[in-house]
């Protein structure tokens, strides 16, 4: 299975180890995020599969400049008139102007991520058509607000959809167990958490992740659960 149908329009893609989704609107399709370099193939499939092609494709949304969310970027870029979005900060790492800072892991993550990131390769360079800050609107799902959530990387974005009630988070947050938990890998985990917190105050039943289950009911709940406590760490 290459798709999992979360919602009348929204679907999360399963690429291996990671995950994207895909939103459908009328007159088009957004992916936010894209999986690891070599993703481009199977994102395909994903839309053969629900009656669409590369053409319908119409824009990519990338959460932060990370190998397992931008890593198929430059492939799908490639397929036509595809308009790439990223947060003004992430975009020159992206292009590969500049190395991205490395995230100040904590011990436990040194593993974790030694674990999880074996054999990731690096994403390649891709173009950035349009660069956004915090509260700049895109046009998909009736008007997605682009959250800044700086902290994973100095440019990482979550996206809200107020009108269904749903939020992308990036890797802020994720789902772990069962439990929404806040992310790891920081850049810098004292603005993550604030990030974190920002998210929890929002309106949301639908919660998905960069890593982990979504939730499909309650999410804004579960979001501020976990907020809480994070605030008493």
């Amino acid at each position: 299975m290459s798709s999992e149908r979360l919602h009348p329009r929204l679907y999360r893609l399963l690429l291996g180890a990671f995950q994207a989704y895909l939103w459908l609107d009328d007159d088009g399709v957004t992916l936010v995020d894209t999986g690891p370099a070599g993703s481009g193939p199977a994102i395909e499939a994903s839309l053969r599969d629900l009656g669409l092609g590369r053409a319908d494709l119409r824009r990519v949304v990338l959460t932060h400049f990370h190998d397992d969310h931008a890593g198929a970027a430059a492939e799908v870029a490639a397929w036509g008139d595809v308009e790439v979005v990223a947060h003004a900060a992430d975009a020159p790492v992206l292009r590969g102007e500049r190395p991205g800072p490395p995230p100040a892991f904590t011990e436990a993550e040194r593993d974790l991520h030694a674990r999880v990131a074996a054999g990731l390769p690096p994403a390649p360079p891709v173009r950035v058509d349009r660069e956004v800050t915090d509260r700049d609107l895109l046009d998909f799902g009736g008007g997605a607000e682009v959250v800044g959530t700086p902290g994973h990387t100095d440019g990482s974005v979550a996206l809200h959809l107020p009108r269904h009630r749903l939020l992308f988070t990036g890797d802020v947050a994720a789902e772990y167990g069962g439990e929404v938990i806040f992310g790891v890998f920081h850049v810098d985990r004292a603005r993550a958490a604030e990030s974190f917190r920002r998210l929890a105050a929002l309106d949301v039943d639908l919660a998905c992740f960069g890593h982990g289950e979504p939730v499909l009911g309650g999410a804004g709940d579960r979001l501020r659960a976990a907020a809480g406590t994070l605030a008493e760490d």
